[in-house]
């Protein structure tokens, strides 16, 4: 088994746990396979891997059965944009803090990596986004949790006409506006009180950012639509977020939101699923107020 290994990750306190990793990996009978980037920031951090591990350039020609994403949910994100379509499964390890995607803890990692090399696991495909008409992403076009609309730091409040498969939906007055996934609707789009969807849900949501006119609120839409937006910036410049990756928009040409026509694999432990998830991350069942777990399961 070749396993892959990718992060953005740079500080020296996490090339150690990196190595650590690596070694397990070799131990365990599969071939590591670091992202040379990834190689290189911890060769001048003072942590170099170790010399016969394999390198990579892209996915797509690594010959890899799966990868490891090393970090939190924003490494996880860089992973899957560095995956592309090759239709390798992903797994995050989870290096940083919630780990909401990089669900898998360090102190796991040996009997993580054992159920890797047995083959026991499965995987869910989970949808991607598309933009066009924003050429500042070149070929990384796609997102996994959300395409998001935003005003700068400071700027005044940006209009934003949405139209649903060519019919006009709304004009939002807002912050922004996100167009999230069911993967991205636990990220940012829950933070401004969009719904949760289960990740096999065929739909996207519409979600304001503080909204001017508070009747507006978040709208589900099937996950075939194309959701078209123009935006009028009294500021003259705003933002165009694919996950962690932000482009500086000072035109204001039509832009689509569609679904990708490729997905991205990503792997499930045994006994691992959406519901535990929800559980452990959210605190769902957990009383605050004396740390209890509540009785209903």
């Amino acid at each position: 088994m070749r396993i892959g290994l990718h992060g953005r990750l740079s500080p020296a306190s996490a090339a150690a746990t990196i190595n650590m990793i690596v070694a397990r990996i070799a131990a365990s009978g599969a071939v590591p396979v670091m992202e040379r980037g990834l190689a290189q920031r911890m060769a001048a951090g003072g942590n170099p891997v170790a010399p016969d591990t394999e390198l990579m350039d892209q996915a797509a020609n690594a010959r890899l059965d799966l990868l490891v994403s090393l970090g939190g949910d924003g490494s996880f994100l860089d992973s899957v944009d560095f995956i592309g379509r090759a239709s390798v499964p992903m797994l995050g390890i989870n290096l940083g803090r919630l780990g909401y995607l990089s669900n898998t803890r360090i102190e796991d990692v040996d009997a993580t990596l054992k159920a890797l090399v047995e083959r026991r696991y499965s995987t869910e495909e989970r949808a991607l986004l598309t933009l066009r008409g924003c050429p500042g992403f070149g070929e990384h076009d796609t997102a996994l949790n959300e395409v998001t609309i935003h005003k700068r730091d400071g700027a005044a409040m940006i209009s934003v006409h949405a139209r649903l498969d060519g019919r006009f939906l709304n004009t939002y007055w807002a912050d922004g506006l996100i167009i999230s996934t069911p993967t991205g609707s636990t990220a940012y789009s829950l933070s401004c009180g969009g719904p949760i969807l289960a990740p096999q849900c065929d739909a996207m949501v519409i979600t304001p950012i503080a909204p001017h006119n508070l009747n507006v609120r978040p709208l589900v839409v099937p996950g075939s639509s194309t959701v078209t937006l123009e935006v009028d910036a009294r500021g003259e410049k705003y933002l165009v977020n694919l996950d962690s990756r932000s482009v500086v928009m000072d035109s204001f040409p039509p832009l689509d939101v569609r679904p990708a026509d490729h997905t991205v694999k990503l792997v499930q432990l045994e006994g691992q699923d959406f519901l535990d998830t929800l559980r452990s991350k959210l605190s769902w069942g957990l009383d605050v107020r004396s740390g209890i777990e509540g009785s209903l399961r």
